[in-house]
């Protein structure tokens, strides 16, 4: 963190689960507590979206292209969003750098000197690059060598004089036995011990079927359908919400792993797909689906997940979204952040944490694939090795080079670099970029960013409008909501504010009736009931044969209950 305040270019790096997500994120935000442009990206959408960034390619306007020319260069400075943003932002960060191309690199070093204006490398931004060379490479179109691919063999990667920081902690795996295995794939040195301990995990046994990890989309699309299929319970379709710009929106939708339409049964095994460490599950987390419940304020379903510790989770919608330097959403996908996890990809699986997983190594056809996939689980006995083939746990011959030179020149960094030099940069730099330096200015504006992120819940708004003596057609015209929304929230209000007078809201005598007959003879059966003694919503409509919409008998049970 010190080399990074300074302002020094570093290139972070360490085995996976050492923690170079974690470090970034503090950096992101001391910068942004300071008021510094920090543009988030990275070079794949799902590693960008565990970071609420975008990709590299479409923050830097280079797409698909091979190369930019002059010409390009002219055409995309016509882009007013392009200007601004490249314009803005001081710093850059860029995870998973292991899967940027050599050409991308160059081309990304061309296109910032030209919109700064500065023949500094990268236009004279501080860069951070993060990832490990030993994850999976670049995709190329063409057969290439892994030295006319890897971003550590561009030019501007020279030229940038990177710090190299090379995390050495695990926090990952506890097994002190299957982290020495990782290392020894790193090392190009797997013992005979760690070969047998490999063969015999095909006898561990898990609580509930492990995911199976596959190298191919076709096998894990095959086996999650199927799964699915042999399930006898209902089906349920979660659709997700979308917000923001269009093109956007389409990168969101390939890049996170939740999908737009989720299917799910009770029954169905799932995987979380998003880190939420106050509800208790993490990227990577497995559960069964065994409850489809419905909301109390709304008639929305929701999933009741039952995680291996035997937790049960009532989980709740996520957002991903595309954030630009300012702050500013760009594009937002919300969703469960579920997906059926019978079966998926190695390369989909990368930056998740597994509790078990049933891996078939038998088709590897990329060095580092195996250790991509062996890297997610936490310990042996979570592994299921069901076969592999001589690649599965290879590491490429320049991966392994450039790795021992990295750690050499890591030692360097830390004897060459006292830590009261590098203090005495941290003022410097931040006003070097405009950044906020008073002690008392940043602690406003920090309070003031967390302020705007606790923003007034859509329920706090409607109860604001109720204080204010709005009634009920009002307020759904003032918020544009369903009437169903807008009873949900009423019948939280009743809740949590007793004291408000809700008199006015009180539907029709007639209704009132008709649902206070249906509870009482309801509420004799628990089926029927909710675990907080509610008439289930769903039983009365059904008990007066489908005449009164949802939204009414919601509406009503705000007085009947």
């Amino acid at each position: 963190m010190a080399i990074l305040k300074a302002g020094r270019n570093v290139f972070l790096t360490g085995s996976a689960g050492s923690g170079k997500t974690y470090v970034l994120n503090q950096y992101i935000k001391y910068l942004k507590d300071r008021k510094v442009g920090v543009a988030v990206t990275a070079s794949t959408g799902i590693a960008a979206t565990h970071m609420n960034g975008q990709t590299i390619h479409s923050w830097s306007g280079m797409g698909i292209k091979d190369s930019v020319t002059t010409s390009d260069l002219l055409k995309m400075q016509e882009k007013k969003y392009l200007r601004e943003h490249i314009e803005f932002a001081d710093v850059l960060i860029i995870d998973e750098i292991s899967m940027l191309h050599k050409k991308q690199i160059q081309m990304l070093n061309d296109i910032l000197m030209f919109f700064k204006e500065d023949y500094e490398p990268f236009g004279g931004m501080q860069v951070i690059f993060s990832g490990d060379f030993f994850q999976l490479p670049p995709i190329s179109r063409d057969e290439e060598l892994n030295k006319e691919k890897f971003a550590f063999m561009a030019p501007a990667w020279v030229d940038a004089k990177l710090v190299v920081c090379y995390l050495t902690d695990q926090h990952r795996q506890s097994d002190k036995q299957y982290n020495t295995f990782l290392n020894q794939i790193r090392h190009r040195d797997v013992s005979e011990k760690s070969l047998q301990m490999l063969q015999e995990s095909i006898y561990n046994q898990h609580k509930i079927s492990p995911t199976k990890l596959y190298t191919h989309n076709m096998d894990v699309d095959r086996i999650n359908a199927e799964h699915l299929l042999e399930l006898s319970t209902d089906e349920f379709l979660f659709t997700a919400k979308f917000k923001g710009n269009e093109r956007l929106i389409e990168g969101l939708k390939r890049s996170v792993l939740a999908p737009a339409d989720l299917k799910l049964k009770i029954g169905a095994k799932v995987m979380f797909v998003k880190n939420n460490y106050e509800e208790g599950f993490m990227n990577g987390t497995l559960g069964k689906v065994i409850d489809i419940k419905e909301h109390e304020d709304d008639d929305h379903e929701y999933p009741v997940v039952e995680l291996l510790s035997g937790k049960k989770i009532h989980v709740q919608t996520d957002t991903w979204a595309i954030i630009d330097e300012k702050g500013k959403e760009l594009a937002s996908i919300e969703q469960f952040p579920l997906r059926l996890a019978w079966a998926i990809t190695i390369h989909k699986s990368q930056g998740m944490t597994l509790d078990a997983a049933e891996i078939d190594l038998s088709k590897t056809f990329e060095r580092g694939q195996g250790y991509v996939a062996l890297s997610r689980l936490k310990s042996l006995e979570g592994l299921k090795l069901m076969g592999m083939n001589e690649l599965a746990l290879e590491v490429d011959d320049l991966a392994f080079k450039a790795d021992q030179r990295f750690q050499e020149l890591s030692v360097a960094a830390d004897d060459q670099l006292p830590m009261s030099e590098l203090e005495e940069r941290h003022l410097p730099f931040l006003k070097s970029i405009e950044g906020l330096t008073d002690d008392d200015v940043i602690a406003r504006y920090a309070r003031k960013r967390e302020a705007k992120k606790k923003k007034l819940t859509t329920y706090d708004q409607t109860r604001l409008l109720v204080e204010e003596g709005l009634g009920l057609k009002q307020i759904i015209q003032v918020r544009a909501l369903t009437k169903g929304t807008i009873v949900g929230h009423l019948f939280k209000i009743r809740s949590s504010h007793p004291d408000l007078d809700l008199d006015k809201f009180k539907p029709s005598k007639e209704l009132l009736a008709a649902i206070q007959q249906a509870e009482d003879v309801l509420k004799k059966d628990p089926k029927n009931v909710t675990e907080d003694g509610r008439v289930r919503s769903a039983s009365i409509y059904n008990f007066h044969k489908a005449k009164y919409e949802y939204s009414d008998i919601k509406h009503a049970q705000i007085f009947t209950s």
